[in-house]
């Protein structure tokens, strides 16, 4: 995100007589200096303090900043124009000799790319689909030189994607047995979804994201661009429009564009797997902030560079009150795959007012306005005096169900530190999500605002609309150290969460479910270079998402060797996860593999990893008791959903809308605990959302509500303390039907007490219902765990939820109207393979 335009106001800013933007001459010096300005450190209503730790790159306003204008000529794309000729561009030969080449023609402004059934490929899951690429030769280009490619197209029919793909494959087979499924390719890059619908839209992919490409091809240089296209295939093609997409340009736009229209703001970069939050400037540049140093005070940031072919000096000086000025650290910096950690010791200067400067230059640049950058990654001065503000860890446990925890009364041992952890704190026996799965129901409950609310479902792609504000953000501006530690990318930049986090861990870990021990190690990592207080993580493990590989300590202590491997096999014939409901059923049938024994594996598995989980956690906690963090921790342990995997264990048939299964995929655990604030071994009935989740943290912690909010705080009932109603819970879940119009589709379900009413919602754009729908309102009673619908039995129940939830849509309506998305955000490499792991996407 850049934040320029808020830059204006203090770019003329005048502090001790200084202008607030200087201009100098000669070379650019990155480094922090303490500086005494006029006579001494810069002093005034703007001086820092940092009782919580100071986020630097938040306290511009407070900074005379003297930095350099950006480049006059800005680095210009290169694009392809459809409007004419461009021969260069050709269709791929697939490798599959039974598969034929997309078709290929010119209209009038654009070229027309059109698959057909010769086009058509065996999808991972035995589904018929159609492929496609083409590619233009590349005069070996440095990928490191460019940040995306941008086409602007048309498309119809049943296409569904686009990926970027690299360099056409020229060797062995083996070339083409890679983890993207472009087997005419080294390396897939990422890819979107395409809206078919005939109008011109504009997709942005990825160019540079990272060195760790797949299959054969590990760097050198960019030989090929080759764009692949993916749609479904009907049953019968000839009764089928067949998808084709008209491609009106390409562009591919150079590093540094994004940088080119300021000279200083604040973005979230990534190095080696960790995205930050940076500021950046142009060099040279100079920033001096006055700041009143706390006690063991410390400076932590990370160095980074935009090209590895020009240099960049940090340095680091103070100049106290008295005018005495010195250098404390000074280092030349040009790895631009990696952040350079740094951590400078401001003990000495415990209580003193002075000036602390950023400064950086390029020795090897001598005209300003060159276009180099310098980046400051999260550049945070923190002490050592404790808070009064609690940390906070928001621990969920992806696809956690709460009838697979022993906490819960699950007939296993699969959670019994979390029945210790519990018994410390409050535990909440009917907590809800607010989605099925982690795309829609994350967003939500880090905004406190329903699904619908912030737009529904398009793509993985969807950004999160730019006036929801995260609980991130909120943490950030109140002073919290901010750091998320994920494994399912759907938690973080793909769905805009990284905003107003200083570190953020996104990457997949094989396997999945080994998840919780590589993230907090990654916590720890993490306090050891910043550990100023208080702190708020967000935690997102994958160790109970399929797939399930259980590891030590729990692997085997619900199922054998053998077994578990005779699940695995079975799996492997099915084709595809088998939360996929009653089609794995189905081919279970048809493979001749025995219904009742996979699933009671596939239970087990589960089980396992919960346990695994579990055990992890409880390392966690010991941890912290044992570094005396707990004290003042506010941990919230608990899930974005639970899981589907459920469907088939039963001997006899049942609705899959019936409460038994509703509640594995929906009731989560909710358990907080805070010592010596929240009585320990409390436990509350009445159903809570995950979207209370933000107002209750922002209550404890004591800060300002959000405003919006659809949540309500638990903090009165945590607390003992009046202000507290129930009310029912509501699920919001849909999906966007016609893009231009925002249209949605989907469903409200509301939770009241006794009863579970779900409204259909449908737009125009998804036309009527088809015949034998079930009617548009379904009404469930709690207290049948294995019934079906109630319409019948209960029409005045059937009339009032109807209403009820007819208002409750209208009112999610207007409240989305003051929201709107910001355009999508970009699906890197590890996030694509991540999703693959974990089986949403094939």
């Amino acid at each position: 995100m850049d934040t320029s335009s808020r830059l204006r106001p203090y770019v003329r800013r005048t502090v001790c007589g200084r202008p607030g933007i200087r201009r100098r001459s000669g070379a650019l010096v990155l480094g922090l200096v303490f500086s005494a300005g006029c006579g001494g450190p810069l002093v005034g209503s703007d001086v820092l303090t940092a009782e919580v730790p100071l986020h630097l790159e938040e306290h511009l306003d407070a900074a005379v900043v003297d930095v350099a204008d950006p480049p006059v000529r800005r680095p210009e794309p290169v694009e392809w124009s459809f409007d004419r000729a461009q021969p260069e561009w050709k269709t791929v030969d697939p490798v599959d000799p039974e598969t034929d080449p997309p078709s290929m023609t010119r209209t009038e402004d654009a070229l027309r790319i059109e698959l057909t059934d010769a086009n058509a490929y065996t999808q991972q899951d035995g589904r018929p689909g159609l492929r496609g690429s083409i590619y233009i030769d590349l005069p070996a280009w440095r990928r490191e030189d460019w940040a995306y490619v941008a086409v602007r197209a048309r498309a119809t029919g049943s296409l569904r994607s686009l990926t970027l793909v690299f360099n056409l494959v020229d060797g062995s087979p083996e070339e083409r047995d890679n983890l993207w499924f472009q087997p005419e390719f080294q390396a897939g890059g990422e890819y979107i979804y395409i809206n078919a619908d005939g109008s011109e839209h504009t997709y942005v992919l990825r160019a540079d994201w990272g060195p760790d490409w797949a299959g054969a091809w590990t760097g050198g240089p960019w030989l090929q661009l080759g764009l692949e296209f993916g749609g479904e295939r009907a049953a019968d093609v000839s009764d089928a429009v067949p998808p084709s997409i008209e491609i009106l340009s390409v562009s591919v736009i150079p590093k540094g564009a994004e940088y080119a229209t300021a000279s200083i703001g604040v973005r979230t970069e990534v190095r080696d797997r960790a995205y930050r939050r940076t500021l950046y400037t142009h060099l040279p540049a100079r920033l001096d902030f006055p700041v009143v140093v706390p006690e063991g005070g410390r400076l932590d940031l990370g160095l980074g560079v935009l090209r590895d072919d020009v240099p960049v000096t940090f340095r680091v000086r103070v100049e106290t009150r008295d005018g005495a000025t010195s250098t404390l650290a000074e280092e030349i910096y040009a790895d631009k795959e990696r952040w350079g950690q740094r951590s400078i010791d401001l003990s000495h200067l415990a209580g003193e007012t002075v000036t602390l400067t950023l400064e950086a230059e390029a020795p090897g640049v001598q005209a300003a306005g060159a276009g180099v950058i310098a980046l400051w990654a999260a550049p945070t001065i923190s002490g050592t005096s404790p808070s009064e503000k609690p940390n906070v860890i928001f621990y969920i446990i992806d696809g956690a169900a709460a009838d697979h925890m022993s906490v819960y009364g699950y007939n296993r041992a699969t959670t019994p530190n979390l029945e210790r952890i519990a018994a410390e704190g409050a535990l909440f026996e009917r907590a809800y999500s607010n989605s099925s799965w982690s795309k829609p129901s994350t967003p939500s409950f880090m905004t406190s605002l329903q699904h619908s609310v912030l737009g529904g479902y398009w793509s993985d792609n969807d950004a999160l609309p730019t006036d929801a504000v995260t609980m991130a953000q909120r943490m950030h501006r109140a002073g919290y150290q901010t750091a998320v530690f994920t494994s399912n990318p759907y938690a973080a930049s793909m769905s805009s969460l990284d905003r107003g986090v200083d570190v953020l861990r996104e990457a997949g870990v094989e396997p999945s479910s080994m998840s919780s021990r590589v993230l907090q190690e990654d916590f720890w990592r993490w306090r050891q270079v910043y550990p100023g207080q208080p702190y708020w993580v967000h935690f997102q493990t994958t160790d109970v998402h399929w797939p399930w590989h259980p590891g030590a300590p729990t692997a085997g202590i619900f199922v054998s060797p053998q077994r578990r491997a005779a699940y695995y096999q079975q799996e492997g014939r099915l084709g595809h996860r088998p939360d996929r409901g009653q089609r794995t059923a189905d081919n279970l049938a048809s493979l001749e593999i025995g219904r009742a024994d996979f699933f009671d594996v596939a239970r087990r598995l589960y089980d396992e990893v919960m346990a695994h989980q579990d055990y992890q956690l409880g390392q966690f906690v010991e941890r912290l008791k044992a570094t005396r963090e707990w004290d003042n921790t506010l941990l919230i342990v608990a899930a974005d959903h639970g899981t589907g995997q459920m469907n088939g264990v039963f001997d006899r048939d049942i609705d899959d809308r019936a409460s038994a299964l509703f509640n594995r995929r929906y009731r989560i655990p909710l358990i907080i605990v805070w010592p010596d604030h929240i009585a320990p071994g409390q436990r509350f009935s009445d159903p809570v959302s995950m979207i209370d989740m933000l107002p209750t943290i922002l209550e404890l912690a004591g800060l300002p509500p959000a405003d919006p909010s659809q949540g309500q705080s638990l903090a009165p009932l945590l607390l003992g303390e009046q202000g507290w109603e129930p009310r029912p819970v509501i699920i919001d879940e849909f999906y966007i039907d016609d893009e231009d119009t925002g249209e949605m589709s989907g469903s409200l379900t509301m939770i009241d007490g006794r009863w579970r009413a779900m409204l259909r919602v449908r737009s125009s754009a998804a036309g009527p219902p088809p015949e034998g729908a079930p009617p548009r309102l379904q009404l469930y009673d709690m207290w049948d765990p294995l019934g079906g619908r109630v319409n019948d039995r209960y029409p005045e129940l059937v009339e009032k939820y109807t209403g009820v939830l007819e208002d409750v849509w209208s009112a999610h309506e207007m409240l989305g109207d003051r929201f709107s998305r910001s355009g999508d955000s970009l699906l890197t490499s590890d996030q694509l393979r991540t999703l693959r792991a974990l089986g949403y996407i094939r």
